[in-house]
C-alpha cells in the first residue's frame, strides 16, 4: 500500500504545540480524551445501525479496550465503533480544529433523526492530540463500519503525518501511543502500569456507558487471564429514581465526598430543552472541619456526556452553598472547558441559578415537613448559608425564608423571621436583634435590660456574618431590623406609657454632668446621654445608628482593610445609685479630680460589660485597687 506524507497547516502546527505543552496541566487526561472519543464512536455506530439496519456492522458487543505492552512501552485504546474512512481521517485528524461533530449532527438533522444528537458532541479533533502529552509517536488504525478497507495514520506530533490504506483493519478505531519515559515532576506517570491505568479510568471515565476492558498481566503458573471491566457504567444521575436504591446514592456520595457518613438529603434534577443536563446533589449531614478555611475546596463534579471534566467546579454553585457535593452532567459543553471559560459561560450561569434554587427549595421543605432534618441542616450549615444574604441579592428572600435564629422567646430552638413577626407586640414596628460572641454574653448585656423588662423579643446573633447581613437585608416584610446596641431607643411606644416629660426634666437636671463627662472622656466617646435601655446597670456604650460596630471594625481590619476608629456614645442610667452619686458629687464640689477617675472607671466598666477591653488595663487595675483600698 502507498504511504502518503502530509504537512500540517501552520495554524494546525501552532495549535498542536499549544495542545501538547500548555492546555492540560494534568497529563492523565489524555486517556480521558481517548476513551471519550471511543465512547462517541460507539454511540454513533449504535445510532447509525438504528437508522440503517442494512449496515454491515457488528453491534453485538460494543466496548472499549485498553492494551498495555510494557516491553514496547505502548498503550492502545481500541473501540469497535463507527470508525473512519480514509477521507474522514484526513478531514478529522489532519485538521485539528475540525472535530467532525457538526457534520455528523447535520446529517442526523437532514435525516430527521436528531433525537440523540445533542448527546453526541465530541472533541475528536482536539482531544485526540492530547495523546502527544504522553507519547512521542501516535499511530491510529481505523475502518469505518460497512467498508472493507481501513486507514493507518501516524505522526510524531511535529510538522507532518502519514496516511496509508490497510486491508486488515478491524471495525472501529485503535490509537496506539508510543509512550515517553515517566516524569513524575511534570505530571507524566508510568502509563504502562496497570494500577495507574485503573486509577485514571476509575477517576475520569467510571460512568462511561460502554464497558472499558483491560486484560491484566498474566501471573506465573496461571493461564491467560480474562479481560476485566474497569468502569462501573453506573451513571446514577441518568437513571430513573426507581432504578437506583438509596444505598447506591449513598455510596456515590461517599465516593465523591470522602465522607463515611450518609448524606442528609439527595437531590435529583433533570433539565430538558435547549440545554440539557442532569444533576445529582447531596447535602451532607455534618459540616467538614475546614468549611470556613480559605483552602476549602468547594464545588461539585462536572461531567460532559458522563466524562469527568473537573472535581471542584466552583461555577456551578455559589460560595455559600460550598458544602453541597454532587455531580452535574451537561450534554452541550466542550470537554476542554477551563475554569475561566466556565465563569463566563451563559449555560453555566443558567445551571447555577437552577441548582441554587433547587437546594434552597429543598431546605424549605425541611422546614415545612421535617424539623429534625432542618435543625440538623441549620446547626451544620446555617452560618455558611447566611453568607448568601450578603452576596446573593437574587435569592435573598428565599434564604431569609429558611433562615432561623436564637431568640429570647424560648430555648426550644431557633426561630424564623416569619415566626418572630407573628409574635410581635401590638404597635411594635421593628425586629430587634443583638450581636455578640456568645449567647450567654449577649443575653446578659446591659443593652437587653429594658427589652427584658417589657417582654420584647430579641434575636440573639452570634456568628461573625451576622454583623454584616443585618445591614445588607435592612428589613423583613416591612419591619426594620434594628440593633438594641445602636442609636436611641424609645420603648414606651412598644409596651408602656410615654415618659417624655420626665425624660426631658431629667436631661435638664443632668445636663451639667453629661457635658462635663463628655469633655473628660473626649478621646473615647462623642456623646454622653441618659439611657432609656438600662434598668439595672449604671452605664453602657452604644454605637450611633449608622456607625460600624466595634466587632465589624475588627472584622474589616482582620481582612486588611483600614477603617477609622469610631467614637461611641456613653449612656447613663439616671435611676442607678452610682450615677445619682456622681451627679450629687458633681454639684457639691469644685475639685473634681476624683470624680474624673470615677467617670473613667464607669466608662471602662461599660466597655467591659459588652465584652470589650480596657484601653489601658494597667491603669484600670490601679484605679480599681485604689478604690477598694479606701473602702476597707
Amino acid at each position: 500500500m502507498t504511504t502518503e506524507t502530509f504537512e500540517f497547516q501552520v495554524e494546525a502546527r501552532q495549535l498542536l504545540q499549544l495542545m501538547i505543552h500548555s492546555v492540560y496541566s494534568n497529563k492523565d487526561v489524555f486517556l480521558r480524551e481517548l476513551v471519550s472519543n471511543a465512547s462517541d464512536a460507539l454511540d454513533k455506530l449504535r445510532l447509525e445501525k438504528l437508522r440503517d439496519d442494512s449496515l454491515d456492522a457488528d453491534v453485538s458487543d460494543l466496548h472499549i479496550e485498553l492494551d498495555i505492552d510494557k516491553e514496547a512501552r505502548t498503550l492502545t485504546v481500541r473501540d469497535n465503533g463507527i470508525g473512519m474512512s480514509y477521507d474522514e481521517v484526513g478531514q478529522l485528524i489532519g485538521t485539528i480544529a475540525n472535530s467532525g461533530t457538526a457534520a455528523f449532527l447535520e446529517e442526523l438533522r437532514e435525516a430527521k433523526d436528531a433525537a440523540g444528537a445533542e448527546g453526541l458532541i465530541g472533541q475528536f479533533g482536539v482531544g485526540f492530540y492530547s495523546g502527544f502529552m504522553a507519547a512521542d509517536e501516535v499511530t491510529l488504525v481505523t475502518r469505518r463500519a460497512g467498508e472493507g478497507q481501513g486507514t493507518r495514520w501516524t505522526s510524531r506530533g511535529e510538522a507532518t503525518y502519514t496516511l496509508e490504506r490497510v486491508d486488515d483493519a478491524p471495525q472501529g478505531t485503535s490509537v496506539t501511543l508510543h509512550l515517553k519515559p515517566a516524569d513524575p515532576e511534570n505530571q507524566l506517570h508510568d502509563y504502562t502500569s496497570e494500577w495507574t491505568i485503573r486509577e485514571i479510568v476509575k477517576r475520569y471515565s467510571d460512568f462511561i456507558t460502554w464497558p472499558i476492558r483491560m486484560v491484566p498481566e498474566a501471573k506465573d503458573g496461571e493461564g491467560a487471564p480474562e479481560p476485566e471491566t474497569l468502569n462501573s457504567m453506573k451513571a446514577l444521575w441518568a437513571r430513573s429514581r426507581d432504578e437506583v436504591s438509596d444505598d447506591e446514592y449513598h455510596e456515590l456520595y461517599k465516593h465523591i465526598s470522602h465522607d463515611w457518613r450518609e448524606p442528609l438529603e439527595t437531590i435529583r434534577l433533570q433539565a430538558e430543552g435547549t440545554f440539557e443536563y442532569q444533576a445529582l446533589l447531596f447535602i451532607p449531614s455534618h459540616a467538614p472541619h475546614d468549611l470556613f478555611t480559605r483552602d476549602f475546596k468547594r464545588g461539585v463534579q462536572l461531567y460532559v456526556k458522563r466524562v469527568f471534566i473537573m472535581d471542584d467546579c466552583e461555577a456551578l454553585l455559589p460560595p455559600y452553598l460550598r458544602f453541597v457535593k454532587g455531580v452535574v452532567d451537561a450534554q452541550d459543553l466542550s470537554l476542554n472547558v477551563s475554569r475561566e471559560i466556565l465563569q463566563q459561560d451563559r449555560h453555566i450561569r443558567m445551571m447555577q441559578r437552577r441548582l441554587t434554587k433547587k437546594v434552597l427549595s429543598t431546605v424549605k421543605e425541611f422546614l415545612a415537613k421535617d424539623m429534625d432534618r432542618y435543625r440538623t441542616f441549620w446547626r451544620e450549615f446555617g452560618t455558611a448559608l447566611k453568607e448568601g444574604l450578603v452576596t446573593d441579592s437574587e435569592n435573598r428572600d428565599a434564604i431569609l425564608a429558611v433562615s432561623s435564629f436564637a431568640t429570647t422567646h424560648s430555648d426550644d430552638g431557633p426561630t424564623t423571621l416569619a415566626q418572630y413577626v407573628e409574635r410581635m407586640k401590638d404597635g411594635q414596628d421593628d425586629i430587634w436583634y443583638i450581636t455578640g460572641e456568645s449567647r450567654q454574653s449577649i443575653e446578659n448585656s446591659p443593652h437587653m435590660e429594658a427589652f427584658r423588662d417589657k417582654g420584647i423579643e430579641v434575636l440573639l446573633l452570634t456568628d461573625a456574618v451576622d454583623e454584616v447581613w443585618v445591614d445588607a437585608v435592612g428589613a423583613y416584610e416591612g419591619k426594620t431590623l434594628r440593633s438594641v446596641t445602636k442609636g436611641e431607643i424609645d420603648l414606651d411606644g412598644e409596651g408602656g406609657e410615654k415618659a417624655g416629660e420626665e425624660r426631658e426634666k431629667q436631661a435638664e437636671e443632668y445636663a451639667g454632668l453629661l457635658g462635663w463627662m463628655r469633655e473628660q472622656l473626649d478621646e473615647d466617646i462623642k456623646e454622653v446621654r441618659l439611657s432609656t435601655r438600662l434598668t439595672v446597670s449604671p452605664a453602657c456604650v452604644v454605637s450611633d445608628a449608622h456607625d460600624l460596630t466595634p466587632a465589624l471594625e475588627n472584622m474589616y481590619r482582620a481582612m486588611g482593610q483600614e477603617v477609622p476608629r469610631t467614637k461611641r456614645i456613653l449612656e447613663l442610667n439616671p435611676g442607678h445609685p452610682l450615677v445619682k452619686g456622681l451627679h450629687e458629687a458633681y454639684g457639691a464640689s469644685e475639685d473634681r479630680t476624683e470624680l474624673a477617675e470615677s467617670a473613667e472607671l464607669l466608662h471602662t466598666l461599660a466597655v467591659l460589660a459588652e465584652g470589650g477591653q480596657p484601653k489601658d488595663p494597667a491603669r484600670f487595675v490601679r484605679l480599681v485597687a485604689d478604690r477598694l483600698e479606701r473602702t476597707l
